[in-house]
């Protein structure tokens, strides 16, 4: 369902929203391979984009492992910790992205303003680690504007 704001001019729904930031993440990112986004309220992932077909189980893996790297039950702890220590006082998650190396690829965690998105990018390592960063961080801040 699609809504219609106070101009008349029409809103793309949330579902047309992270459909096409799957897609920007593949088309922007440098040499990006696939990208996701994963709801963190319940785990799931909400929408994927590969360059080559994945099983559903690969795919369901990968949004499990981005919601342990972001709100399992160690990296929580540690959370609370950082923030007494620093004294941050909102209710934000103290980690925001994470970065993560393999052999032959570049993960890329970042967390929406949302604070319930993750989008989980991969490219190729050849690709620049810095423009990877700088490409996905503009997509999720479109996605960000365009949820807010």
């Amino acid at each position: 369902m699609t809504a219609v704001d106070e101009t008349g001019l029409s809103i793309r729904s949330t579902t047309q929203l992270i459909g096409d930031a799957v897609k920007q993440f593949r088309a922007q990112v440098p040499e990006c391979i696939g990208a996701g986004l994963v709801d963190m309220s319940t785990g799931m992932l909400l929408a994927a984009d590969t360059l080559d077909e994945h099983p559903g189980e690969v795919l369901d893996l990968i949004a499990a492992a981005t919601f342990d790297l972001f709100q399992g039950r160690n990296v929580t702890m540690i959370e609370e910790i950082f923030k007494a220590r620093y004294g941050v006082l909102d209710d934000r998650h103290y980690f925001q992205e994470f970065l993560a190396q393999s052999e032959s690829h570049v993960h890329v965690f970042l967390r929406s303003a949302n604070q319930d998105i993750v989008a989980v990018v991969i490219a190729r390592k050849t690709a620049n680690t810095g423009m990877i960063l700088t490409q996905a961080r503009l997509v999720m801040k479109q996605l960000d504007a365009g949820l807010s």
